[in-house]
């Protein structure tokens, strides 16, 4: 009896073939899905792209009806289109600034904003679909799917926080909210910035610099870093919705002063700060000058730590992406809001924080 039992004891200690077989699977598994989600990061990038276009041609309130999937296709007859202009032409945009387009300078608008909402209903597919196949084929590791599901849901919030922008420019005024829009940037990067470090937790789980005697106070650092620059794009939002970008066209001064003249005239004083337009432009610059200094101090912290060659390598891009931030800001603000310029800055925010998570990831804690 006690043989036996030393026996199944024996056994059950075994590791079988398959049980290495799905352990060794794992792995490139893991590797799949995280390019997968690399592949909808880009995606989200060149979405946050065509969304800066789409506002900085005024294009943002052509489309005023909200059907997803059924209006991934354009209007195909020259009934529809005239139909589609006609929901325009009862709008504030078209009344107070538009009066009088013409049906072809319509459709170039409406294909910007045409194009937005369907480039954001293809990055709904290229999630779903490649989901739906991880998940039939039992290739999503133990804990993701709560991660994965979580990312879907934001991504459905995104596209009606979208819409609830829009409708804030269809009803009395010829804009959107300025808040609204801020609030739909903001989830725009936090998707992007959630799914990258998935990604990067899925392509490397153990960093090689999370054991540099420095990472606590690079992670902290990297933190601050983070939230300012959160931060400084929320009022770039501001400045985008209130069209603050518009004004004081000099750098540094604002009017020959380094405060504007008309940075206090609304009450309470703490509302110029988000809807005084000069003053919303100070607080951007301001914002963006502390964070320059804060993100150039951590690249000076990194070259002087124990990281990795590429902790040390991703610690230099994220510096030099900081100058030509804040480069492209200024240039932005000369140029009076030069759409490629505009644009550019916008991607550039993304690929800043795109390297402060990846170089938080870096120097992660690992259990």
């Amino acid at each position: 009896m006690a043989a036996r039992k030393e026996w199944v004891k024996a056994l059950s200690s075994v590791t079988y073939p398959a049980s290495r077989d799905a352990e060794a699977s794992a792995a490139p598994a893991s590797r799949a899905i995280a390019f997968w989600l690399l592949i909808c990061c880009g995606m989200v990038f060149a979405m946050a792209v065509i969304g800066a276009i789409t506002r900085l041609t005024e294009s943002g309130l052509s489309m005023v009806e909200w059907k997803p999937l059924i209006g991934m296709l354009p209007p195909l007859s020259a009934e529809e289109w005239n139909r589609v202009f006609g929901l325009y032409q009862a709008t504030p945009e078209y009344r107070y600034v538009n009066a009088g387009m013409s049906l072809e300078e319509f459709k170039h608008i409406f294909f910007w904003e045409w194009f937005h909402r369907f480039w954001g209903q293809l990055i709904g597919f290229a999630f779903l679909l490649p989901f739906l196949w991880f998940w039939a084929t039992k290739r999503i590791p133990k804990g993701m799917m709560p991660k994965l599901l979580g990312l879907f849901l934001l991504g459905g919030l995104q596209g009606g926080i979208g819409w609830f922008m829009v409708v804030s420019g269809l009803v009395d005024r010829p804009s959107v909210s300025h808040y609204r829009l801020a609030l739909h940037l903001g989830m725009a990067f936090i998707i992007f910035a959630v799914m990258l470090w998935i990604a990067l937790g899925l392509l490397d789980p153990k960093p090689a610099s999370s054991g540099s005697t420095k990472a606590p106070a690079l992670r902290r650092h990297i933190g601050m870093a983070l939230g300012l620059v959160a931060v400084t794009v929320a009022w770039g939002a501001f400045v985008a919705g209130l069209d603050a970008g518009m004004i004081y066209n000099t750098w540094p001064l604002m009017g020959g002063h380094l405060v504007p003249e008309d940075m206090w005239f609304l009450d309470p004083a703490a509302l110029n700060f988000v809807e005084n337009h000069a003053a919303v432009q100070f607080t951007h610059r301001w914002l963006a000058i502390v964070t320059g200094v804060v993100v150039l101090a951590l690249w000076w912290r990194t070259v002087r730590s124990d990281l990795s060659p590429r902790g040390h390598l991703i610690g230099h891009a994220t510096g030099a992406m900081m100058v030509l931030q804040i480069v492209l800001g200024v240039a932005t603000l000369i140029s009076v809001v030069a759409i490629p310029l505009a644009a550019a800055h916008q991607a550039g925010a993304l690929t800043l924080i795109a390297l402060l998570i990846w170089l938080r990831h870096e120097v992660k804690a690992v259990r």
